[in-house]
């Protein structure tokens, strides 16, 4: 007993150290991109761009296909999802591959508005302490508006207001469940899923986007399948 005993506070010290170690090296990260400009100034200067799209003049189905693709408990947990994290770890190492990350909109949207899209396990502590930021400064519904105007959508389109423009010549308020639910399983990886880059991709990764919005109970089977 005394021996289970030593080995949990050995496992529990060394848990504290390698954490008060992340937090350093990913602090040291995201204070050197703060450097070069404040993350209040970051988002002020996107939402001051004229092609910003507020989240009152986003369309629900496409807010809702966003949600349920990229993050479906995003308006219950905090900065980070620790249920997602650990789903992914079970699936990668049952799987003996990276398939599955854990990310949340909020980590996303730190990635796309502050730190570097490299894989790094720097930048991703980094990216987390800059998820805990954006939250205590922004609400959830402005942190997925923010997102949705800082992805990129391919063909050279960033943000959602170019990606509605570009692909289907309307504003984002006029999108249909269609064009929403297409648009919304894009930046997942836009160099394969843009619709004209493969055609036929696309179109299973928007099915994906309609399973997941059925599942989650934004929309009816029959809706999906009309499409």
């Amino acid at each position: 007993m005394k021996i289970l005993k030593k080995i949990i506070i050995i496992l529990l010290v060394l848990i504290l150290i390698l954490g008060t170690i992340g937090f350093i090296v990913g602090y040291s990260v995201y204070s050197k991109a703060l450097d070069e400009k404040p993350l209040l100034t970051r988002i002020e200067e996107i939402e001051s761009d004229e092609h910003f799209v507020p989240f009152s003049e986003l369309p629900k189905n496409y807010l809702n296909a966003v949600v349920a693709v990229e993050d479906h408990r995003f308006y219950e947990h905090g900065p980070i999802d620790f249920i997602a994290i650990a789903r992914a770890i079970w699936v990668n190492i049952s799987n003996w591959e990276l398939r599955e990350g854990g990310s949340t909109i909020t980590q996303q949207l730190a990635k796309n508005v502050v730190l570097s899209q490299e894989e790094t396990a720097s930048r991703k502590l980094a990216e987390i302490i800059c998820a805990f930021d954006i939250e205590k400064n922004y609400s959830k519904d402005e942190i997925l508006a923010l997102y949705v105007n800082t992805c990129y959508f391919g063909d050279g389109y960033y943000g959602i207001y170019d990606a509605s423009m570009g692909y289907y010549n309307k504003d984002p308020k006029d999108l249909t469940l269609d064009e929403a639910t297409m648009l919304a399983g894009v930046p997942n990886a836009p160099s394969v899923y843009a619709p004209t880059v493969n055609p036929d991709l696309a179109k299973k990764r928007q099915e994906h986007v309609l399973n997941k919005m059925v599942e989650y109970g934004y929309i009816t089977q029959e809706e999906a399948n009309n499409i």
